[in-house]
């Protein structure tokens, strides 16, 4: 499955389809496509943004993208290890319009309103992993058995939703192409000082209607946005590198002094970067 600047084109005749990535990085431009997307991070980690939502995602997690729902993945840049995912493509569709509404498959319409908003799995994962594992070496009638189980596990597990807005139209392909440079641009440039004048350039916007146009399609407005990655990249850090003072994640998160961090920090994970350490 080729992935394009912000659409992926649904291969012609499969209606399940099965893909291994296999990168230093994934796939890191901002994109969306018709099929709802099921994964596995089989090694790896880094940041994901779903919708208006920062994620970090990690070795072992399941993650739901749901149909049209604009996303990222970008690994850790600073790793020679290469991640691997392993994924399943599909539509609500793909097996027929009417399918998932057999009452047989009564108990998949849940996973089907969860995925709107994307999700990671927190419960079942060791059950999950089993399934994702039989994928490579099964058959096509195989990965659709594993699909229901898959579904079927989903249904009834714990989760955290990734995304708390989706946008209600689709992305235009110029649109998404804009919002696409824009997330690049945002996640490649966070530690650095980023002024409203040099997002405005990128989205070849005036700073005005750039303002208004992120915040309809993300609910947030994009210093909000900037603020939660830089937070969530400072999370990241405590956690990795116990040798690192507040103030040095603080610098190397993109803030410019201590007490904006602590507030922004508190704003984002309701406690102190202190607390959040202990």
């Amino acid at each position: 499955m080729k992935v394009l600047p912000f659409k992926i084109p649904k291969p012609e005749h499969d209606a399940l389809v099965y893909q291994e990535d296999h990168e230093l990085v994934f796939y890191d431009k901002f994109h969306q496509h018709e099929e709802i997307q099921v994964s596995y991070i089989a090694e790896g980690e880094g940041t994901l943004v779903v919708g208006d939502t920062v994620n970090h995602y990690k070795k072992g997690d399941v993650l739901v993208i749901g149909s049209k729902l604009p996303h990222v993945f970008k690994s850790e840049v600073n790793t020679n290890k290469k991640s691997l995912m392993l994924s399943l493509f599909f539509t609500e569709s793909s097996f027929g319009k009417h399918f998932f509404k057999l009452e047989e498959l009564s108990q998949f319409r849940l996973f089907f309103k969860r995925s709107e908003n994307g999700l990671k799995a927190t419960s079942h994962k060791q059950k999950l992993q089993y399934y994702f594992f039989q994928l490579k070496e099964s058959s096509k009638f195989e990965r659709f058995i594993i699909l229901l189980n898959i579904l079927d596990i989903l249904s009834k597990s714990r989760y955290r939703p990734l995304s708390s807005f989706v946008y209600d139209k689709q992305y235009s392909d110029i649109e998404g192409k804009r919002m696409s440079a824009v997330m690049e641009y945002t996640m490649n440039n966070f530690q650095d000082t980023i002024r409203l004048e040099d997002i405005a350039k990128i989205s070849a916007m005036t700073k005005n209607a750039f303002c208004k146009y992120f915040k309809k399609r993300t609910n947030k407005t994009y210093f909000r946005f900037l603020n939660e990655l830089r937070v969530e990249n400072a999370c990241k850090l405590i956690l990795s590198d116990k040798e690192l003072s507040i103030a040095e994640i603080a610098d190397k998160s993109g803030f410019n002094n201590i007490s904006n961090f602590n507030r922004q920090f508190k704003n984002v994970k309701q406690m102190t970067p202190s607390q959040y350490k202990k």
